[in-house]
């Protein structure tokens, strides 16, 4: 992690006054004065600050359901941010992995740890999210047959050049499906309905991995041990 962020996790700093004590020179890591607050440290590292080892705060993994009509962000805006949700300390230092739009509901992931977000939001590593998406325009069993080929062979979404990723599509009623996407492009399941002619009218996130949201709208809880190494790629 960057050593600004170390010392957040290490101390009662904000990022500012982090930033300012390693501009400063007030801090070595294994020996050596490092005055770049983007400098890149592990937690093993011998970090000193004022000649006293630091020791980073356990990193924290959080499982909301996100109500409708709030923001994926740390602050408020045009809706109020998920974040007003959980009541925690230092909730500045968290960080979402992988956003929802401001209408779509369900499984957000809430940590300050960035390499375990980065396994759920790259590509490369296929962390499967599961979408219930509820259609403008029925289907009919016979256009079911169809849109689960094309989805599994990939689309061509409006202004790119790549296809999507193959994903799953689970016909539940004639206007509710369950989407299984490795990816999160912009708007990208309703962006995808809509280049096989049908509109979203709404989506709910309800598993991402392995990982199945399993508390009421508006609450949060931490994930346990095994679902944390569950992303560990």
């Amino acid at each position: 992690m960057r050593l600004d962020k170390f010392l957040c996790k290490s101390t009662d700093y904000s990022r500012k006054q982090a930033i300012a004590q390693i501009e400063q020179g007030e801090v070595t890591v294994n020996g050596e004065t490092i005055t770049t607050p983007e400098t890149q440290v592990h937690e093993n590292n011998t970090i000193l600050l004022d000649s006293q080892r630091l020791i980073a705060r356990p990193s924290r993994y959080i499982m909301l359901n996100k109500p409708i009509d709030t923001l994926c962000s740390n602050v408020d805006g045009d809706y109020p941010s998920v974040m007003n949700c959980v009541d925690i300390e230092r909730a500045c230092d968290l960080h979402i992995a992988g956003r929802l739009d401001a209408d779509t509901t369900g499984l957000v992931l809430i940590t300050d740890d960035g390499r375990w977000s980065f396994n759920i939001i790259n590509p490369k590593y296929h962390c499967e999210k599961v979408y219930r998406v509820s259609l403008r325009d029925a289907i009919t069993a016979a256009e079911a047959v169809e849109l689960k080929a094309r989805f599994a062979k990939g689309l061509q979404l409006q202004g790119e050049a790549k296809l999507t990723l193959p994903a799953k599509l689970e016909v539940v009623t004639s206007k509710e499906v369950l989407l299984t996407i490795s990816e999160g492009r912009y708007h990208q399941v309703k962006r995808m309905f809509f280049t096989v002619g049908n509109r979203v009218v709404g989506l709910h996130r309800q598993q991402v991995g392995k990982l199945k949201l399993d508390i009421e709208v508006g609450q949060w809880r931490y994930l346990t041990e095994d679902e944390v190494s569950g992303f560990n790629n």
